[in-house]
């Protein structure tokens, strides 16, 4: 009986300090592991969506503002530079494999890069989106910093493509195993490189998931679009917004 008040004034003082939203994250992740642990890791139980939408639950069901959340979750957030630069052990050691097939992975960067732009410029104006708005998707196929420092470049909206970038690499951790299936690609390091080039962090971790050979080139996929995002995107949008 005594265990109840006790949890009660844990939940008060942890309320009280930004350790809620890191406790909230790391609750709400672990559950979502577990759930695409049971589903037999399925690309369709994505743990990052699962996750994202239980913190939304239950931000809108305590009232808690998202900056109040983000306060304790910085610190998880903090350590997305760390855990990028992680990604280089793994690809280290596929360097002697990445030699011998650098040229196709050159043009493959190159066409994957341009279409992500192209292709979502194209489409926002196609449904009718405003210039503003397909200025802050073009670079949606980039790590989440690179692309928020592109679409303010470029004078679209970062808040806007930080959404869109999230969005974009949970759509591809979930559809790229059935596409690479439908189309054939049974190559561990074809379907790693281009998952990480579509769908930046969120794609390369279920890549990693598969296999450390996939999730390495999939991190040299993302490392290698952000860098080429950057330098494609002031180029192409101006351009496919004449085009569009």
């Amino acid at each position: 009986m005594t265990e109840l008040p006790e949890i009660g004034a844990f939940w008060v003082y942890l309320a009280a300090t930004p350790l809620v939203g890191l406790t909230l994250t790391l609750c709400a992740y672990t559950i979502a592991q577990a759930i695409n642990a049971r589903c037999r890791m399925s690309p369709l139980a994505n743990p990052v969506a699962i996750a994202i939408a239980l913190v939304a639950l239950a931000l809108a069901l305590t009232g808690m503002s998202y900056q109040e959340y983000f306060a304790g979750a910085q610190f998880v957030h903090f350590l997305l530079g760390p855990a990028t630069v992680a990604l280089a052990i793994p690809l280290a050691r596929q360097v002697p494999t990445i030699r011998r097939v650098f040229v196709p992975l050159f043009f493959g960067l190159l066409a994957g890069s341009a279409c992500a732009i192209l292709s979502a410029v194209a489409l926002v104006m196609a449904l009718g989106g405003s210039e503003l708005l397909a200025v802050s998707a073009a670079p949606k196929s980039a790590t989440t910093p690179i692309a928020m420092a592109v679409a303010e470049r470029l004078g679209g909206m970062s808040a806007v493509t930080a959404a869109l970038v999230v969005g974009t690499g949970v759509f591809g951790a979930v559809v790229a195993r059935f596409l690479f299936n439908w189309m054939g690609i049974g190559s561990p390091r074809v379907r790693g490189f281009a998952l990480g080039v579509a769908s930046h962090g969120i794609g390369t971790a279920r890549a990693f998931q598969v296999s450390p050979e996939m999730g390495a080139f999939a991190g040299l996929g993302m490392g290698l679009n952000a860098v080429l995002t950057a330098l494609l995107a002031p180029w192409l949008v101006p351009l496919a917004l004449r085009l569009f």
